[in-house]
């Protein structure tokens, strides 16, 4: 998966989320030679920041999973909920109620002790107004009160039931109070670039641009791994990276399916590196932004959904791999809907849908046009997505066909996030990177058009009824039920085109042992370093 096209939202691991480099003084010729205990791994985009509470970045998590811990975490490949900074805990009050007992001697990695303080102050910055962490907050609307009981204990009280409640509250980011409770904005703090953290590895240094750098924790009260720095290497260019894999200045790295299909698939290449495919929770999808006079109405949407060719699309620039889908669950949980067929490539349908919504040509000009407004929109995608470049150019081609005018623009990552978040854009071609849980609250309910994940300003009465009724609803089979019917609202009106659930397509050097793929992906924590022999 290319996470410089993936976007995410917050819980779903916890949540929903949208992966090279060196240290002081380093000159080019210097960054070419490799400490054989550093982990060089290509980053294809610069996140925003690296404090868990605000980031709606999968690129950014792909960092601070090492630094950052939470009081529960998933086995990496069972999913199940364990103890990570919690030792065990309790529910009660009918799942309204949940005590977490926590390890004690648990040091963040600047040797301040952590405690019952760390999580309360988190909570409350999570439930702060002032804080920009809207796609976080709602997941915690029901979560009225986190109470320190004692230096060991914290309590979580809520409102109502939530079925996803025990691995929100185990999986809420947790950052120390003693470094950001200083009277500075929370927002804006300096430590966002700085993290200080309990986990594995620990922030070592941020070269704008070029590199991010983590080293060993040798605080850490586990096991320490045996890589002593995560070295992510910034290089935008997925053919300049992939130079740098092949001369071995990097050691992981996503392929495209170009890369991966043709590219990689040399002797000298499978000599040196792993191919690991695998899936995770993730899909890509054109975004239709309902405010947008085009794409208000249901019938114009799905007329564009009946002009692309997916399939033909799959097989010429994804060379087949992946799987078209129907909804934003993940193509192989139980809330997907596999009966749900994709809509076809159907040019005259189409056409038929968008006179029915009143666009026609109506002074033979060659596009489409409605109460004096040309049909004549812009799509805005990430620079270096080679995914979106090429579907870009496909696109324009088969609109003009029909009538319609399409114009490409392409942002650096940052200002395309922000273009995202401020709903100002017609149309988008970007990626969701999900949890496996699912609670779709965040990215469909009308509550979230303003400020959360709903950038394309969806809005059905019934779903947001299905959405609110699921969240508390506790048996799976009947949620699972109530799911599926929210599918089906999301099929007719096609808010977006949703396009494939996508392979990872991972490299990995060699020279690392025990490299295991799991349900969740890669874990750098458990490879070992090859030795000369």
């Amino acid at each position: 998966m290319n996470i410089s096209r993936t976007f995410g939202c917050k819980p779903l691991t916890a949540g929903l989320v949208l992966i090279g480099m060196l240290w002081s003084g380093f000159s080019c010729r210097t960054e070419t030679l490799r400490d054989s205990n550093t982990l060089y791994v290509h980053l294809s985009a610069e996140p925003g920041t690296l404090n868990p509470i605000i980031s709606t970045e999968a690129i950014a998590g792909a960092v601070t999973k090492y630094i950052y811990e939470t009081l529960l975490e998933r086995d990496y490949d069972t999913l199940e909920l364990k103890p990570q900074l919690a030792e065990r805990y309790q529910v009660r009050a009918g799942g309204l109620v949940y005590r977490f007992f926590l390890k004690k001697g648990v040091l963040w990695d600047d040797g301040v002790e952590f405690s019952a303080d760390d999580v309360v102050y988190s909570f409350e910055r999570i439930k702060d107004p002032k804080v920009a962490g809207a796609a976080l907050k709602v997941y915690y609307i029901d979560v009225i009160a986190c109470r320190k009981i004692d230096r060991y204990t914290v309590e979580f009280v809520c409102r109502r039931p939530y079925f996803m409640q025990r691995e929100l509250l185990g999986e809420m980011p947790i950052v120390p109070r003693h470094v950001y409770d200083d009277g500075k904005d929370f927002n804006t703090h300096p430590m966002n670039r700085h993290p200080i953290g309990t986990g594995p590895f620990a922030f070592e240094r941020w070269d704008t641009r070029k590199r991010i750098v983590l080293k060993r924790n040798e605080r850490y009260r586990g096991s320490l791994p045996e890589i002593a720095r995560v070295v992510y290497r910034v290089v935008p260019d997925p053919h300049v990276a992939f130079m740098k894999l092949k001369k071995n200045e990097l050691d992981v790295m996503s392929l495209s399916p170009l890369q991966w299909t043709k590219m990689s698939s040399t002797e000298k290449f499978e000599r040196e590196f792993y191919k690991l495919k695998y899936y995770l929770p993730y899909y890509n999808y054109i975004g239709w932004n309902a405010q947008r006079v085009f794409f208000s109405d249901r019938r114009v949407r799905l007329a564009l959904t009946h002009l692309i060719n997916r399939k033909v699309i799959l097989e010429k620039l994804l060379f087949g791999l992946g799987e078209i889908v129907t909804g934003t669950f993940f193509i192989y949980s139980k809330n997907y809907s596999p009966d749900i067929a994709p809509w076809p490539y159907d040019p005259q349908k189409a056409k038929e849908l968008l006179k029915e919504a009143g666009w026609w040509d109506s002074n033979n000009d060659g596009i489409l046009d409605k109460d004096g407004k040309k049909f004549s929109f812009t799509l805005v995608y990430p620079v270096n997505s080679e995914y979106s470049e090429k579907l870009a150019v496909i696109l324009k081609e088969d609109f003009a066909k029909a009538g319609i005018e399409m114009h490409i623009e392409r942002y650096e990552w940052a200002v395309f996030v922000q273009k995202l978040n401020n709903r100002d854009f017609d149309a988008t071609s970007v990626g969701w990177s999900l949890g496996y849980s699912g609670d779709p609250y965040q990215l469909w309910h009308s509550s979230q058009i303003k400020e959360g994940s709903n950038f394309c300003s969806f809005k059905n009465e019934e779903a947001d009824r299905l959405i609110e009724a699921a969240r508390l609803e506790l048996d799976e089979n009947r949620r699972i039920k109530l799911y599926h019917r929210f599918n089906r609202i999301l099929h007719h009106e096609q808010p977006y085109t949703f396009m494939f659930c996508n392979p990872a397509l991972v490299a990995v050097s060699k020279r690392f042992d025990n490299v295991k793929v799991h349900t969740m992906g890669l874990n750098y924590i458990e490879w070992k370093v090859k030795r000369a022999k």
